[in-house]
């Protein structure tokens, strides 16, 4: 009797002492009627003395500008679906970013790109890959969701629909930017230089800014419902067709409403090969983990190892609001229904 006595004994102790199983964060609910949404706008060499006061002021309002179109959605009743949707199409007709009126050039001089939303209630689906003339591909992205039976489409595929349902197309020429071209001209330049060491460390010193800009949000509304889009240019000077995380569910974006909602950016292939976003949330439903938990497991000890980099940002069940990042910098920021308002742009010591 005292032997299971101890082992009884034993075993409360080692719960009690296990992280994963003491975590405040776990514990909170949330509150009735509450909301909340949180962006990014990409994460990779983002340094602060990279950028002057009067660009760091321009990210600055222009994630406040995202916020608040999403939140105004969620002030007013409206779904998580439609909040994502409005705070991504701020970002995709900024130049700022890459993704739409911002994104980048693959090797042959064209955009090429990608978006995905998710539905945390029903599961449901909609992504896009590989499109040139679609203005907000969001909306295209949400189209396959809502119109069609199928959860991604690529290239003509995805444009044809998306010009069946309305969705505003453009000329090619609406995409360009002197700084996206400047950035595949002294990235193809270097790629020219003979791939000495000292080359090879040069090249990957420099050209961390093909690697950001990605756009993402995730919501929750007043019902309790989650859902996360994320929208992307891809990789400066990409090869013609490449796909990355973001289209790809469970990869660069996922939506549960029985654990959270992702929103991933940065070298989409590792968040591919480790299924990062869903990763996060079965570690979250099935191990126990904590989100902040989850995130620096996987950012850390999944995609660091393999040489991936980049960010993710998070909104559980509850409400709450998490992100990390293993990269210099991410731009980010939340809004939630308390008042609470954030937006931060590089290391996580600020």
């Amino acid at each position: 009797m005292k032997k299971l006595y101890f082992l009884v004994s034993l075993t409360l102790f080692l719960t009690s002492c296990n992280p994963k199983n003491n975590v405040k964060e776990i514990t909170k609910t949330r509150e009735p009627n509450s909301f909340a949404i949180v962006l990014h706008g990409g994460a990779g060499g983002i340094k602060k003395e990279y950028f002057t006061e009067q660009q760091q002021e321009a990210y600055k309002l222009k994630l406040e500008e995202a916020l608040n179109a999403g939140y105004a959605v969620l002030e007013k009743g409206g779904i998580s679906l439609d909040a994502v949707q409005a705070a991504i199409n701020v970002m995709e007709d900024s130049p700022l970013f890459n993704a739409g009126k911002g994104a980048v050039y693959n090797s042959e001089g064209n955009q090429e790109m990608d978006a995905a939303i998710m539905d945390g209630k029903t599961l449901n689906a909609g992504a896009i890959a590989g499109v040139n003339h679609i203005k907000n591909p969001i909306l295209a992205a949400r189209i396959v969701m809502d119109s069609s039976s199928h959860v991604l489409l690529s290239g003509k595929g995805a444009e044809i629909l998306a010009a069946k349902y309305g969705i505003e197309m453009v000329d090619s020429s609406y995409f360009f930017t002197e700084k996206r071209m400047n950035q595949l001209k002294e990235l193809q330049g270097k790629e020219k230089i003979k791939l000495d060491h000292t080359a090879f460390l040069i090249k990957n010193e420099l050209i961390d800014d093909h690697k950001f800009g990605t756009v993402g949000a995730v919501a929750i509304d007043k019902s309790g419902n989650i859902a996360a889009g994320t929208s992307t240019g891809g990789m400066t000077n990409k090869k013609y067709g490449r796909i990355g995380d973001v289209p790809i569910i469970g990869a660069g974006t996922y939506a549960n409403n029985l654990t959270c909602g992702i929103s991933a950016t940065g070298t989409g292939e590792y968040f591919i090969r480790t299924v990062a976003a869903h990763e996060v949330s079965s570690l979250i439903k099935h191990k126990g983990f904590s989100p902040s938990e989850a995130l620096h497991e996987v950012l850390f000890n999944q995609i660091g190892p393999l040489g991936g980099e980049g960010g993710m940002i998070l909104l559980d069940k509850n409400g709450e609001v998490y992100w990390d990042f293993n990269s210099t910098g991410m731009f980010r920021g939340y809004k939630k229904s308390t008042g609470e308002t954030t937006i931060e742009m590089f290391e996580k010591t600020e």
